[in-house]
C-alpha cells in the first residue's frame, strides 16, 4: 500500500496529512494565531509560525513507512505566483525526502484545494468550472482534470476577495480573524433585513470593495450585528447566484465550489436551493486550508510512474 504525507503552509493553517489508496489516515492542521483586532498576519510571522507549528504536526507521525511526500510550494499555478509561507513547508519536505530516501513532489495551494474538494466530494468530475473563494483568493477557473491539472483563470474579484470583504466586516464588529464563521452564524439567524448591501458582477468578474465601504458604515451607525451579517452574506450570496447563472448559460459545465468561504452554511443551502444539481460543493471539512489534497496529488504521481 502507497501512503503519501502532504504537508501546506498556508497563510491561515499549518497542515499535514497521509493518504493512501484506502483514504485519509492522517489530516492535521493548525490555525495561525492572528492578534485580536488584526485582520490577518505578515509572511515574516506567518513564517515563524509554521516553523513552530510544524514539529508539533509530526509529533505523532512516523516517517519510515511513508513511499513519498508532496508539498505546496505557491499559491497558484501561474507564473510569479509566490509567498513566504510556503518555504517552511518545502524545508519540512526536503528533509523528510532525503533523510527517508523517498520522492519528492511539488503542487500548489490552489491546486491542493481543488484536488481536496474532487476527492472528499466523491466526484469524478474532469472538465469543470471551480470557484475558488476564499480569504486568500475568489477566482473563476476552468480545470482540466485528465493526467495533471490545466488550469486556466477566467474570471475573479476585481479587488478584494469574498473573504477579505467578509474577515474585515467580521474584525470590524469585534470578532476574532478569519471572521467569517461569525458572519454566518448570525446570518443564519435573520429571516428578514431592512439592510442591503447590492451586489455587483460583470459577466465573470465581481467586485466586494465599495460593499466593504457600505457595510463599515452601517458599523459606523450602530446598525445590528445580525443585520449586518445577514445584508453581507445576502450580498456575496447574490453575487455567487448572479456568477454561476453567467456560467451555466455560457458553458453548461459541472461548478464546484471551494476554499473556506465554500464552508458557508448560508451560502449552501441558498446555492444548493437556487442551482440544484448543477454545482457541487468541497465536503465542508475540506473546503478550509488542508494538506490532504496535496497528499493526494503526490499519490497520484506515484500510482502514474512519476518517480
Amino acid at each position: 500500500m502507497v501512503r503519501v504525507l502532504g504537508i501546506d503552509t498556508s497563510n491561515y493553517t499549518t497542515s499535514i496529512a497521509v493518504v493512501s489508496e484506502n483514504g485519509i489516515e492522517l489530516d492535521s492542521r493548525k490555525i495561525l494565531n492572528v492578534k485580536m483586532g488584526e485582520r490577518g498576519l505578515r509572511q515574516s510571522e506567518a513564517l515563524f509560525q509554521h516553523v513552530m507549528n510544524l514539529p508539533t504536526l509530526f509529533e505523532d507521525l512516523s516517517c519510515s513507512n511513508l513511499d513519498a511526500v508532496c508539498v505546496s510550494i505557491a499559491p497558484r499555478p501561474v507564473e510569479g505566483s509566490y509567498m513566504p509561507v510556503f518555504r517552511a513547508g518545502e524545508s519540512f519536505g526536503r528533509v523528510i525526502s532525503v533523510t527517508n530516501s523517498i520522492p519528492l513532489f511539488f503542487t500548489t495551494h490552489q491546486e491542493g484545494h481543488i484536488e481536496a474538494a474532487i476527492r472528499t466530494a466523491n466526484l469524478n468530475l474532469k472538465r469543470f468550472i471551480a470557484l475558488h473563494i476564499s480569504g486568500g483568493t475568489s477566482e473563476v477557473l476552468m480545470v482540466d482534470r485528465f493526467i495533471d491539472y490545466t488550469i486556466k483563470k477566467i474570471g475573479g474579484t476585481r479587488d478584494i476577495s469574498i473573504g477579505q470583504f467578509l474577515d474585515r466586516i467580521g474584525v470590524a464588529l469585534g470578532f476574532d480573524f478569519p471572521a467569517g464563521k461569525y458572519l454566518d452564524q448570525l446570518a443564519m439567524g435573520v429571516r428578514n433585513s431592512p439592510l442591503r448591501i447590492p451586489s455587483k458582477v460583470d459577466g465573470f468578474d465581481f467586485n466586494f470593495s465599495g460593499q466593504e465601504t457600505l457595510a463599515l458604515k452601517y458599523i459606523a451607525e450602530a446598525k445590528s450585528k445580525e443585520e449586518i451579517a445577514h445584508a453581507a452574506m445576502t450580498c456575496v450570496a447574490k453575487t455567487l447566484e448572479k456568477l454561476i447563472n453567467n456560467l451555466i448559460i455560457e458553458y453548461k459545465l459541472p461548478i464546484l465550489l471551494l476554499g473556506g468561504v465554500a464552508s458557508s452554511e448560508f451560502l449552501r443551502g441558498r446555492l444548493e436551493k437556487i442551482f440544484g444539481n448543477n454545482i457541487y460543493f468541497s465536503n465542508k471539512r475540506f473546503a478550509s486550508d488542508n494538506a490532504v489534497g496535496v497528499a493526494y496529488i503526490g499519490l497520484n504521481k506515484i500510482l502514474k510512474g512519476e518517480i
